[in-house]
């Protein structure tokens, strides 16, 4: 029987203006303890993290799930560094491109899948220039404007 529809969807709306988005990925996590009540209380954040290797695995730093309230002794770390689900050939991938220069891999989305399971949106990135980012912005304000336009 599938388990009911979540719609918990938490994102990082500071690396899409940071970052140049080229390749997204999505990653199964593995938590521990109370950690998925958290993220079904919507209890998470995604500010300032960023997914690092570690020999042949994918980990994910500074995602901070905050304390289950009713937890007892099964209480987690809030910042831990939590391993992502991928396949061997998505982390070949990933791995090739983070040796270049410039490249990182940060998260996007943190989402629960229909399924029942927590799974983050990650995406291959290079960072933006000054000038980029004032071109988000110029191109964010126009579609609001005509937006804005359009309702009335």
């Amino acid at each position: 029987m599938p388990k009911a529809k979540s719609g918990i969807v938490i994102k990082n709306k500071r690396a899409f203006y940071e970052y140049e988005l080229i390749d997204t990925y999505t990653a199964g996590i593995v938590l521990s303890g109370t950690e998925i009540k958290s993220i079904r209380a919507g209890k998470a954040s995604l500010v300032d993290s960023y997914c690092y290797f570690v020999g042949n695995e994918l980990y994910v730093k500074n995602m901070n799930i905050s304390d289950y309230f009713w937890g007892s002794f099964n209480k987690h770390d809030p910042r831990r560094d939590r391993k992502l689900l991928l396949t061997r050939h998505e982390l070949k991938k990933l791995y090739r491109a983070t040796r270049e220069k410039g490249f990182t891999i940060v998260v996007t989305k943190l989402f629960i899948a229909d399924n029942g399971y927590a799974k983050l949106n990650i995406a291959l990135a290079r960072g933006k220039r000054k000038y980029d980012k004032r071109e988000s912005i110029k191109e964010k304000d126009q579609k609001r404007e005509s937006d804005r336009m359009n309702r009335v």
